[in-house]
């Protein structure tokens, strides 16, 4: 196995070398596995680093302040880090359970346990990695969702105020007529049009109050 990456901290592997003696007798079945189970710990420390930048991505979902464009964005970068986090993961199970393979004959026996161990760490970090995935993407839909709730709110006060207007306006229409009718040129026809502007609005208005459309 070759790790061709600069930025590998082999320092740190080498460090779970010389920390462990009662292991270093397995020789190369020992330098194996303290590498395999370095590059696993840091799948393990990737993935909860997602998780709590999730949490916050749910924490946001559900603002007060309407924060869409973001929680938008942040979620399209995290899926796209779990999907390149998912092809790193997913062939690290096929390389340790090859070699676990007792057919090959490549461990020494005694150090079988341990490779098991780090094995249940990869499947462990690979189904934590497909359960965010799903979560960011539950995120994603629920994000669409409170967007369209918010619409529908926002369409609910506009038409109640456009319903308010709408009365005066026809009434004041009405009574602006060059046509006689009933009080036409009288004062108490002035104080009558203004009175139904006056009652129907506060009526409509306390109608779409009760309602919490206002």
């Amino acid at each position: 196995m070759t790790v061709h990456d600069a930025n590998f901290a082999i320092d740190d592997v080498v460090a779970r070398w010389d920390g462990d003696k009662g292991l270093a007798r397995h020789g190369v079945s020992f330098m194996l596995w303290g590498l395999l189970d370095h590059i696993v710990d840091g799948h393990f420390d990737a993935v909860q680093i997602l998780d709590d930048e999730i949490d916050g991505l749910e924490e946001a979902l559900f603002d007060d302040v309407a924060r869409t464009a973001e929680v938008q964005r942040r979620s399209f970068q995290l899926r796209k880090s779990l999907v390149f986090l998912r092809r790193v993961v997913l062939p690290m199970r096929e390389v340790v359970n090859t070699v676990m393979r007792r057919d090959i004959d490549m461990l020494n026996p005694e150090m079988q346990p341990y490779f098991q161990d780090t094995y249940d760490h990869v499947l462990r970090a690979t189904e934590w990695t497909e359960s965010l995935r799903d979560l960011v993407s539950t995120v994603l839909e629920t994000n669409i969702s409170i967007q369209g709730n918010r619409m529908n709110l926002i369409m609910k006060k506009v038409t109640s105020w456009a319903a308010i207007i709408a009365v005066p306006t026809a009434i004041t229409g009405f009574f602006g007529q060059n046509l006689e009718f009933f009080g036409f040129g009288t004062a108490w026809g002035v104080w009558m049009s203004i009175g139904l502007i006056v009652a129907a609005s506060v009526s409509l208005y306390a109608v779409f109050r009760s309602r919490d459309w206002l």
